[in-house]
């Protein structure tokens, strides 16, 4: 009998030391990670305390799931697939400085045009994040501290781990709650999630949040849509007759600059221009310049959403994908009706950012891909068709339209990894230490080459006359990852309020009959949709709308991100910090509550829009609230 005692004592030995180990290695790579690769801003020793201890409910419950479902292999192939995770986000991280979530998972059609990109964002040294993996198979199967004694966990075992990690969790959620109260209600910023509960119970976090996504179309009736009706009706500005119809009956050309921020505009590098030809062709139109993207998940695809629709993307996912089922009231749908032929042009697969199937819902007669174009290897870099080609044969389809048109352009050359065949770089790299951010200044560049070839050709072209065109870029292309190096080529600290700024792209609107001016008005792209019905002297029935006309000189100036931030007249709101607008200094923070408190409030608004299909029920319910005013009229 004390044989065996002695036997079952090693044995428990054994197995406590082994998990010991397996679940350290894990936890070891699990933090390495969270505080090494990602830039997750861990600003007092609470909170590096908080990152040091989130990843243990998680790890607790992945391996309890495995051993209860498959004992030791149970527990490897936890190990293995958790391993993956982390890596997959570890490379998403990289180039989007953002944590992948479930509606992103439906784009992996995507990763076929990022062949590129992903090499370039592996590093050789990216092999010692599996190096643990090694380990964590010999302690499982192949330890053998004496002949009969192996490693052979219970499948109850399983149920007490995970188990465990409930505890872990509500310890670590309350411990982070001491930092930021309420935190599973403030979804907006999914850093701010990773830092406080981890990369893997984010995703857990996210697959509830993809389960109740799923059962707000399902549960959505009409009456959903009133309140937000009430709303746009009282935040609806009056109508401006500035350049109001000035455009009327004209052809529209809207171009999308992939990647385009404003801090190269009449910004140099070696002392030579960096967009020399649009710096000049500004003064021509009319220039914005505190105009701000408000893209996310998406990137350009959620640009062309909130120009189309003037209602912000979504948080997690890209609309195009998630929501191309929905009815919508879309600006390529309208102007159809005003009979303008309606196309978008973009040199790649059509079922990129599944855009073949989105364009349906919004309206558009034709989509110009790739197969539209002679792309040759000849004539292609990178991603694609070479903008200087895109812009030539593009303005050649334009020639044979039915008029009026109304076309969307959308460049791919100034894409990461941000390279070019060595006849096309037009300026030296930058000197500063990010790679990226110094080849991304040869293709903003080369871009700017491309852009006055095509304007020159159609300033000469019979186009001219009847056509103005709008130029703006559709989200940033240097991440926050690169702070250090912009603040080496700006000779600037690149603070949260800096980081901020750069989130700026640049706006021109340019045509015969427009003057040039410089307007300082504080907007982004869910304002450019009003504004081009204004120009157009279109009358625009879709009451569902969160812009305002940039043109309009009583408008409502406010930028809302997707991340809940916001930029007015007078300040700046970044995660509850206040900051003065034109200096960058902090402020009291009860002074941007407001813009705060409006952010939050369209946002939600704009997600249960979306979310619940509900503009499938606006004829209904229009048709009640005019009979209800019809009754209020009587009684009066």
């Amino acid at each position: 009998m004390s044989k065996i005692n002695k036997y079952l004592n090693k044995n428990i030995a054994l197995k406590l030391v082994v998990y010991a180990v397996v679940i350290g290695l894990f936890w070891v790579k699990m933090n390495y990670i969270q505080a090494n690769i990602f830039s997750l801003n861990v600003e007092n020793a609470n909170e590096a305390n908080i990152l040091a201890f989130n990843p243990l409910s998680s790890i607790f419950l992945i391996f309890g799931i495995g051993v209860l479902l498959g004992g030791r292999r149970g527990m490897f192939v936890s190990y293995i697939l958790g391993s993956i995770l982390l890596y997959v986000n570890v490379l998403f991280y990289r180039e989007y400085n953002d944590f992948i979530t479930i509606p992103m998972l439906n784009q992996v059609a995507n990763l076929a045009d990022l062949g590129g990109s992903i090499t370039t964002i592996m590093s050789p040294g990216d092999a010692l994040l599996f190096a643990d993996v090694l380990i964590a198979a010999f302690l499982l199967f192949y330890l053998k501290p004496s002949r009969f004694q192996v490693f052979k966990p219970k499948r109850r075992e399983g149920i007490i781990l995970a188990i465990v990690a409930i505890p872990l969790f509500l310890i670590n959620l309350q411990w982070a709650e001491t930092e930021r109260t309420d935190l599973l209600e403030r979804t907006f910023d999914r850093n701010m999630l990773v830092k406080y509960i981890g990369v893997i119970n984010y995703h857990v976090y996210d697959a509830v949040l993809q389960g109740k996504t799923e059962m707000k179309k399902t549960m959505a009736d009409s009456n959903e849509l009133v309140p937000v009706i009430n709303y746009m009706n009282e935040n609806k500005s009056e109508d401006s007759d500035r350049l109001e119809g000035v455009a009327e009956g004209k052809n529209v050309i809207v171009m999308s600059m992939e990647s385009t921020q404003t801090f190269v505009v009449d910004n140099t590098l070696h002392g030579e221009e960096l967009t020399p030809y649009f710096n000049d062709l500004k003064e021509e139109g009319i220039y914005f310049d505190n105009f701000y993207h408000q893209v996310k998940q998406g990137r350009t695809s959620d640009s062309e959403f909130l120009l189309a629709n003037s209602l912000y993307p979504l948080n997690r996912g890209a609309v195009f994908f998630t929501h191309s089922g929905n009815q919508y009231e879309g600006l390529p749908s309208l102007l159809n009706e005003k009979g303008y032929f309606t196309s978008s042009m973009h040199a790649n697969d059509k079922t990129f950012w599944n855009r073949n199937v989105m364009y349906d819902s919004l309206g558009f007669d034709e989509f110009y891909s790739k197969e539209d174009y002679d792309v040759t290897p000849e004539k292609s870099h990178g991603w694609g068709y070479l903008d200087e080609y895109f812009f030539e044969d593009s303005l050649s389809k334009m020639k044979e339209m039915d008029q009026p048109f109304y076309t969307k352009m959308i460049t791919l050359t100034n894409h990461y990894p941000f390279t070019l065949p060595e006849e096309q770089k037009l300026i030296e790299e930058g000197e500063t230490g990010s790679g990226t951010l110094n080849r991304y200044f040869q293709t903003i560049r080369y871009q700017d080459e491309a852009l006055k070839k095509f304007v020159e050709d159609f300033k000469n072209s019979e186009l001219y006359d009847d056509t103005i065109l709008v130029i703006y870029g559709d989200h940033f292309g240097i991440s926050e990852n690169h702070q250090k190096a912009m603040g080496e080529y700006l000779d600037k600290d690149i603070n949260e309020f800096e980081q901020f700024q750069l989130q700026r792209v640049p706006l021109l609107i340019y045509g015969k009959g427009i003057k040039g001016e410089k307007n300082h008005t504080v907007g982004g792209q869910i304002d450019l949709r009003p504004t081009l019905t204004n120009l157009l002297g279109i009358e625009d029935d879709n009451p569902i709308q969160f812009g305002h006309d940039l043109l309009d000189e009583d408008r409502r100036q406010l930028m809302i991100t997707r991340d809940g931030n916001f930029a007015n007249e007078d300040y700046v709101g970044i995660q509850g910090t206040c900051y003065d607008r034109e200096t960058g200094e902090k402020l009291e923070a009860g002074l941007c509550d407001e813009g705060f408190d409006k952010a939050q409030e369209e946002l939600e608004m704009s997600d249960s829009i979306i979310y619940g299909d509900l503009l499938r029920y606006l004829d209904e319910t229009e048709m009640v609230q005019n009979k209800d005013e019809g009754s209020n009229q009587e009684n009066d």
